[in-house]
This record gives structure tokens, sequence and C-alpha cells, in this order.
């Protein structure tokens, strides 16, 4: 080595340094070579995972959307299914009720068809016996003028008299059974027509009227209410215009008032004083006028739940809150909001049975007792002041003439006139409907038996069940079998016109002669 040149090491030195780098690119190639295949190879594992991830995720995605489409669909197919049993329920109530209205129109035709019948019978009959008077009124004349010396107009008058006396029984007779059968006949029809109206109806039981008690959670709250010398409950008394009562009652004061809303406006300003707890002229005045407002909005609810019930629509907002304030109105124990609502709904029943409007009908019967919540300084009926309320607030004159006209205080201009005082008459007579006093109803029987007493030939009057039947008995020697009937119908009509009464009055006349003997 010693003999090597300069020039010789540098040689070596430069293929030391060429092969340490052809070396080190190799290495280097063989390491970059190997990351690179450990990369790949990481890099395909890697996306193998996020493809099997997003492989499950797909499939966990598509079984939600399978599962939320299933129950989609089964929603869809219930509440088609309730659709559809909903709409055949309906189609079976109207194809009721188009039978019952087809069996109502065959049953009116089949007693058409059999009046008619007998009309026409009874005009045979009636011919018949015209054609053979005529013959033998012919026949007669003749012979008489052969055998006397009379003229023709003496004959004719003879003639007629003796023909009258003749066959004058009979003709009563014919005119008494066909009246019978022509009042039965207008009793049936009008009987089934009420029935199938009142059948559908269910009313509503009354209201049992009492003093307005607010109770106290103690004896202390009495002194409290009172106040010194008195002014809580003079200022109380004031603001409310109700009269309050404190007596020796434990825990309770009590509220008296003609006017139904006044009392509960004063009920309603108590238990806010009493639950406050401080009772004082300027919380009385406070109380009492959140009272009103909260009695006002309480009204005006009821008159739109009544509304809304009935299905009316197009009514003027101040007729609403004026007939919601009947909520607190009674007339003999029976709710007036609670009546009228019944009376639309009996006014709309039979108007479908005969054929009429039964949106006019109920609107009518919804409004005819609107009166009743008017002030009292108005002068008039309430009838009379209820039509003209109605009026002013746009009302047509068939809604009107019947509101005026159902106390038949103003001629009916309409047949709903004339609906509505059935409907009225019926809600207010019906079964539970009304409480009557003692003493007015001593009275009502006391009058029907003294008018049934003011006719000729009248013995004795009993009126019995209830004043809803009146038995007379008459002078069998003063009155006759016509004259009895006829004092029947002489008296139906005087109670119809002089008496008011809440139901039907049936009147029996009885004649009967008595003979005893006694053998000694």
């Amino acid at each position: 080595m010693a003999f090597i040149s300069a020039d010789g090491e540098q040689l070596l030195d430069w293929g030391l340094a060429i092969l340490f780098v052809v070396v080190g690119s190799g290495i280097g190639f063989l390491i970059v070579w190997a990351l690179t295949r450990h990369i790949r190879r990481a890099a395909h594992e890697q996306a193998a995972e996020l493809i099997e991830v997003a492989r499950r995720e797909a499939a966990v995605a598509a079984e939600e959307l399978k599962q939320k489409a299933e129950s989609e669909i089964q929603d869809k197919r219930a509440e088609m299914n309730r659709e559809f049993d909903r709409r055949e329920i309906e189609s079976d109530i109207r194809l009721r009720e188009i039978r019952a209205h087809e069996e109502s129109l065959a049953l009116l035709d089949y007693q058409l068809e059999q009046r008619q019948e007998r009309l026409n019978r009874e005009n045979v009959a009636v011919r018949q016996a015209r054609d053979a008077i005529r013959a033998l009124s012919k026949g007669v004349r003749k012979r008489l003028e052969g055998v006397s010396q009379l003229d023709g107009e003496e004959i004719r008058r003879q003639l007629r008299e003796e023909i009258l006396l003749e066959c004058q029984d009979e003709f009563r007779a014919l005119r008494r059974s066909t009246l019978e059968k022509s009042d039965q006949e207008l009793q049936n029809e009008a009987r089934r027509s009420l029935i199938s109206a009142m059948q559908r109806l269910a009313s509503r039981p009354n209201n049992d009227l009492t003093s307005t008690i607010v109770q106290l959670p103690s004896e202390e709250m009495k002194g409290r209410i009172i106040g010194r010398e008195g002014r809580n409950i003079k200022s109380f008394e004031s603001a409310t215009g109700v009269t309050l009562l404190v007596d020796e009652s434990p825990q309770m004061v009590l509220l008296s008032s003609f006017d139904p809303v006044r009392r509960e406006i004063a009920r309603v300003a108590l238990d806010g004083l009493v639950k406050d707890g401080r009772i004082h002229p300027a919380s009385i005045e406070e109380h009492v006028k959140r009272a009103q407002d909260e009695i006002d909005l309480v009204t005006t609810q009821a008159g739109e739940e009544a509304v809304t019930r009935l299905n009316i629509n197009g009514l003027h907002p101040e007729i609403i809150r004026l007939l919601g304030r009947l909520r607190y109105r009674f007339s003999y124990n029976q709710n007036v909001l609670d009546h009228s609502v019944e009376t639309a709904t009996l006014a709309s029943l039979i108007a479908s049975e005969i054929g009429l409007d039964p949106n006019v009908a109920k609107r009518a019967g919804l409004l005819h007792d609107i009166g009743k919540a008017l002030p009292g300084e108005l002068e008039g009926s309430h009838a009379t002041i209820g039509a003209e309320f109605i009026r002013r607030y746009g009302e047509t004159p068939i809604v009107v003439n019947a509101v005026a006209a159902h106390h038949e205080e103003v001629k009916p201009e309409t047949i709903y006139a004339g609906l509505l005082i059935l409907a009225d008459t019926v809600s207010a007579t019906r079964p539970g409907a009304r409480a009557e006093s003692m003493t007015g109803y001593i009275q009502r029987l006391g009058r029907l038996e003294k008018l049934a007493l003011s006719l000729e030939g009248v013995q004795q009057a009993f009126a019995i069940q209830a004043g809803r039947e009146i038995r007379v008995v008459v002078s069998p020697t003063e009155v006759t079998d016509d004259r009895a009937r006829e004092i029947a119908r002489e008296l139906r009509k005087r109670i119809e016109t002089e008496l008011q009464y809440p139901s039907t009055i049936r009147i029996t006349v009885i004649r009967e002669a008595r003979f005893t003997e006694t053998a000694t």
C-alpha cells in the first residue's frame, strides 16, 4: 500500500465513495420500496375496513328506511281502514234515514189513498141519497098537486119541511161520524210526528234553584266581611246590587237577589275576596269588576257553545253574547238556555218530519226567549222586545215573526211561528221540565173547574190527574146527547182561549140518568 501513488489513492477514494453511494442508494431504494409496500398494504386494509363499515352502515340505514316505510304504510292502511269504517257507518245511517223517510211517505200515501176512497164512497152515498130524495119529492109533489088545491110553492115548502124532519137525524149522525174521523186522523198524524221528533231528543234534567251560599274558611271571616260599622258589607251590596245575609249559620253566608246574573257576579267576587283575605272597599270594587269581566266572558262562551252545538251560522256577536246570559236565567226551575237549545232541536226535528227548512226552525227556536236576557227597563213582553232586538241585528222577517208570536201575542204569519209554538210547549211541558208552586197549582185547578161550571146544563165538574183531565157531569133532563157533545167542544175552545196550562187537558162529559126505587 505504501507503493500506491497519490493519484492512485485519490482514485481509490473516489471508487470507495462511488461504491458507498451505490450501496446506499440500493439500501435506500430497498427501504423506500419496503415502506411503500407496507403503506400500500395498510391503505388497502384500511380501505377494506372503511368499505365494510360503509356497507354495514348502508345496511342499517336501509333497514331503518325499510322499517320506517313499513310503519308509514301500516299507519296509512289503518287510517284508510278507519276512514272506510266511518264512511260505511255514515252510509248505513243515511240509508236508514232514507228508508225511514220512504216508509213515512209510503204510510202517508196509503193514508191519503184510504181517505180518498172513503170520501169517494161518501160522495157516492150522498149523491144516491140526493137522487132518491129528488125522485121521492117529485112523486109526492105530483100526488099532492092532484089531491089538493094548494099551489106548487106551498107544496114545496111543506115537502121540504117533511123531508128535513125525516133526514135530520141521519144527516146529524153522518156529520158527527165525519167530524170524528177527521179529528182522529189529524190527531194520529200530529201524534206520530211529535213522537218521532221527541224520541230523537235527549233532554237534560231540570235544575234545582236554591239560595246561593258561599262557604267561608272560618267564623272570623264573617267579621272581616262585615267590616268596621258594616262598611264592607254596605260597599259590597252597593257594588253588586245583591243582598248579603250574615246569620248564625256556621262558616257560610247567603247571597239574595232576583237577578241571577248579579247573584253569580257577587258569588265570584266574594269567593275572590275570601281567597285574597284583604277585604276593604277598594278591594271589593276591584274584585267585583274582575267578576263582571269573568261572567261576561263565561256568558259569551256559553252563547258560542250553544250556537256551535246547533251548528247555526251568521248570528251577530251581540246576539250571541246576550244569548249566553240565559245560562243564569231560570223559568220554573228550567234553565232558559237549555230550554232554548232543546226548543231549537225539537223545532228542527219537527220541521224535518213535515218537510220544512230545519235551519230556519232551529234558528227561531234558539232565539225565541232571548228577550228574557234584556234589561228589565225595556217595556213589553220578552217575546216582543226579543223580536225587536234580533230584527235590529239583521234577522229575517220569518224568524222575527216566529219569536214575536211564540206566545200568540202577535198573529203568526208563517207556519214556522206555529211550529215554534208547538216546540216551545213540548219542551216546557215534558215530564220533569218545570216545577210549579202549590198555590199556582191549586188556583189553576180552581179556574178550570169554574170555567166548566159556567156552562149551561153543567151540574158538577172535577179536575183530576193533576189538571190534565176534567170530568163534567151534565143534567140528563136539560142536556141531550148532541148537546153534551157540543158542551165538550165548547169547553175545549174556552180552555184554549182563556186559560194557560202546561200540557194537554182531556175533557170528558158525562150524561146519565139514574132511577132508584125502594121496596118496603
